[in-house]
């Protein structure tokens, strides 16, 4: 075997930028695990669980389904269903806006109030396990060098992402 095939077949990475990107992939792929545990208990997903959240954030109030879509973490293809299956569980509640039936409004309900306050010690034990081991300091870099990373690519469907 000549020496520069040997060098291409032992390389592990065409690049750096591979390189991280696939130890960003596993990294998630190994925080995910624990997640869906931690929400598969309560028969929810993280997209289900992160829009209870960001309707919390605005209780008693209510936000258009438009802007939730915006705010959630990953871009589902489907968030009418997933509203759906939360609507059918009594978690949210939609409603029509009268001057324009185009728009819909959703809120939580103090059913999913009262899940989320079930599930915020599982949610905490969770961030810990997955994150614990870093510093606050660490944590705060970690946090920034992902902005960065992310920066060159955001479009206005995530905005919120860089506050």
């Amino acid at each position: 075997m000549t020496s520069s095939l040997r060098a291409k077949t032992t390389r592990r990475f065409d690049s750096p930028e591979q390189e991280a990107f696939l130890n960003l992939w596993r990294t998630y792929d190994c925080l995910k695990a624990l997640e869906e545990q931690v929400f598969g208990g309560y028969q929810l997903s993280a997209q289900q669980y992160n829009a209870l959240r960001l309707l919390r954030s605005v209780f008693p109030g209510s936000m258009q389904t438009l802007a939730l879509g915006k705010r959630l973490i990953s871009r589902g293809p489907d968030t009418t269903r997933m509203l759906d299956r939360l609507e059918q569980r009594q978690l949210v509640i939609r409603a029509r806006r009268s001057e324009n039936r185009r728009v819909v409004e959703i809120a939580i309900t103090s059913e999913g109030l009262a899940l989320l306050d079930r599930m915020a010690d599982d949610v905490r034990r969770m961030h810990q396990q997955q994150l614990g081991h870093l510093s606050v300091a660490e944590l705060q870099a970690f946090t920034e060098l992902l902005k960065r990373v992310r920066e060159p690519h955001e479009d206005s469907s995530c905005d919120w992402l860089t506050g």
